[in-house]
């Protein structure tokens, strides 16, 4: 064994404190967004606070938390909008924050996702700092921050709650804390019906990391408890997955070349740093949430297991392999005004798939590939909404990570002007988008 392979870096300092520079940078975007949304709505005679609490899918959210499930609107065209659409777990933070603070059921969906939106820089952070350092981790973050519909996080929605739970699942299976990941996972499952996407990265890496401890047990001339993974005791930690030609829990090599990188020593071929019945217990946990919910709708709506997608369809929503968004795309192109749309949309998805293809490329964990690939094939392939497509986006922020790599190589002066540039856009494009047409 070589001596990087058993050299032990000193222990780093807390997440927390290593992840302070990018949530200080992530808050500062945040507060420029929601100033000129401010400005904006002013000079529009419009309130700021209504847009992002009281309107479109917000209203639903309340709805649930005062008054519970059971209410739908029947369109003059048949169509059926049931509240049974949104999953449960921000309402249900709602309603408790609403009886434990003065707060209105608004005023608290405004609350949780602020708060959300801080853990989930802090988790976007955390994944991408694991996998290539501290500085990647920031732009990381930042750049989540500067999406064009970035105001969203800040919106009485659910995807800054979803994305919080995504992303320390995700931190939880790279760390090998099965259990955590598991329960995030679960958690992950009622907020929104992307939930599948945490579901199965979990699985993926699950199954990878069972997968190759039988392969390790069975190699010719494996001494018996070699590959077996170490138990963490009291006060261990779990092990770094920076050392060159060692795996991640998805089972990819890990690029250790990143500034800010350390080396440890590998636990085995694999990172999941537990026993199997830890790992099985986490596979077992994760689908529950989102299997809950979507039982208990088909026994209330008296349709059977498959009764969600009734409901859905009920919205004109529905999974068609993207054939209706093609045809969306493609009729933009009828005439000059609407063609320049088009021909954004088709960069925007051309960008989308070249980002994902570098991620493969770039060998991510096979669970955070799992975990960006289900969350592109829900929101590009379903069927109706197509203005949400870009909200339904943002909690796949693996897809940043080959950019947050790229500003972090970058000279500091360069990646400065680059952030600010974006953040600036970002925040007159969400000001311009909220007092617009908005997120439906």
């Amino acid at each position: 064994m070589s001596d990087l392979e058993t050299r032990v870096v000193p222990a780093r300092a807390p997440l927390l404190r290593r992840a302070a520079p990018a949530l200080l940078g992530y808050a500062a975007v945040r507060a420029l967004g929601l100033a000129v949304l401010a400005g904006w709505s002013a000079a529009r005679g419009k309130s700021a606070y209504t847009l992002l609490t009281a309107r479109w899918d917000s209203l639903w959210y309340t709805r649930v938390a005062e008054l519970g499930y059971g209410y739908e609107v029947r369109l003059p065209n048949g169509d059926v909008h049931s509240n049974l659409a949104f999953f449960p777990l921000l309402p249900w933070l709602e309603r408790l924050l609403h009886a434990v603070a003065p707060l209105s059921y608004a005023d608290a969906g405004f609350v949780v996702s602020l708060l959300a939106s801080l853990a989930a820089a802090a988790g976007i952070f955390a994944v991408a700092d694991r996998l290539y350092g501290p500085r990647a981790g920031f732009f990381a973050v930042l750049l989540w921050a500067v999406l064009p519909v970035g105001i969203v996080q800040s919106m009485a929605y659910s995807e800054s709650l979803f994305t919080t739970l995504a992303a320390w699942s995700l931190y939880a299976v790279l760390t090998g804390r099965w259990v955590s990941a598991g329960v995030l996972a679960a958690l992950a499952g009622l907020t929104r019906p992307v939930g599948a996407a945490v579901v199965a990265a979990v699985w993926t890496a699950g199954v990878i990391s069972f997968v190759r401890e039988r392969s390790a047990r069975h190699a010719p001339g494996a001494h018996p408890d070699a590959h077996a993974p170490r138990a963490h005791g009291p006060g261990d930690h779990a092990p770094d997955a920076r050392t060159p030609g060692t795996h991640g829990a998805g089972g990819h090599a890990l690029d250790a070349h990143t500034p800010g990188a350390s080396a440890v020593a590998p636990v085995g071929p694999f990172a999941p740093g537990a026993p199997a019945w830890r790992r099985a217990l986490g596979m077992l946990l994760a689908p529950l949430g989102a299997a809950g919910y979507v039982l208990w709708v088909g026994r209330r709506t008296g349709a059977g297991p498959l009764g969600y997608l009734d409901v859905q369809a009920g919205w004109r929503n529905g999974f068609d392999g993207g054939y209706a968004f093609a045809r969306f795309v493609t009729g933009r192109f009828t005439s000059f005004p609407s063609a320049l749309a088009g021909l954004g949309l088709t960069v925007g998805v051309a960008l989308l798939i070249w980002l994902y293809v570098t991620c493969v490329r770039r060998r991510q964990p096979a669970a955070l590939l799992v975990y960006t690939g289900v969350v592109l094939a829900l929101a590009l392939c379903a069927s109706s909404y197509f203005g949400s497509k870009p909200r339904l986006l943002m909690p796949a922020f693996p897809l940043l990570l080959p950019l947050a790599r790229a500003l972090a190589r970058s000279r500091p002066p360069v990646a400065a002007l680059v952030t600010a540039t974006v953040a600036g856009a970002a925040a007159v494009y969400g000001a311009f988008w909220l007092n617009g047409s908005g997120p439906p």
